[in-house]
């Protein structure tokens, strides 16, 4: 679903600077091979999580489904000397494709990866994040965030993608659409958590942004 026009859209895209040659690779790559493409962050939300990452300037970040590594490596671009991406994914059959772009990038050392389930993976993790993206199954998303909390510095920002769910978030909820309910039900989560404060930003598909206090 498109939440600005489109001649706003190409503005937008068009006054953003370009992505790197290897996540211009990576993008095309991810389209034309892997199944449900869209998954990926993309250009501009790319580089708003470059961005934000710049901004907070962390030594831990955790990402909580790795996808093809696209926001990985957006993310591993604003670490301090010698941090680290721990990114966790459960899908083992695009890890090679995964390293392999990490390695293009020049981030071997700046990205972790780790394949299984994510709520048995965090807790094995022994470090506390400045930085905490989730882009996972939405099923989960309350129970990664409890976890992720938990292992969050104090001033240290927590992430999750899709949370307007193509708008679906605003409809009437039907009963069968359990994503839905469950993005619904985290939203409500956070925006009501007395240990942090929140902004829902329309970039993409909704990125909602939690500041641990």
């Amino acid at each position: 679903m498109d939440f600005l026009p489109e001649p706003i859209e190409k503005y937008v895209d068009s006054h953003t600077r370009e992505e790197s040659e290897v996540l211009k690779k990576l993008n095309r790559e991810t389209y034309a091979k892997v199944l449900m493409p869209q998954m990926l962050s993309g250009h501009v939300q790319g580089r708003f999580l470059k961005m934000l990452s710049y901004m907070v300037n962390p030594s831990q970040i955790l990402e909580v489904g790795t996808f093809t590594g696209y926001s990985s490596i957006c993310l591993a671009g604003g670490l301090k000397e010698g941090g680290m991406v721990h990114t966790i994914d459960i899908n083992e059959e695009l890890n090679s494709m995964v390293l392999r772009y990490i390695k293009e990038a020049g981030m071997e050392n700046k990205i972790k990866t780790y394949i299984g389930n994510a709520l048995e993976i965090i807790p094995t993790i022994n470090h506390t994040f400045d930085i905490v993206f989730i882009d996972a199954d939405k099923a989960n998303y309350c129970n990664y965030y409890q976890l992720a909390i938990n292992k969050l510095k104090p001033g240290g920002f927590i992430f999750a993608d899709n949370v307007l769910w193509s708008g679906k978030v605003t409809e009437p909820l039907k009963k069968s659409d359990h994503d839905t309910k469950a993005i619904m039900e985290y939203n409500d989560m956070v925006n009501s958590d007395p240990r942090v404060e929140n902004v829902l930003v329309p970039i993409r598909d909704g990125l909602m942004i939690a500041r641990k206090l």
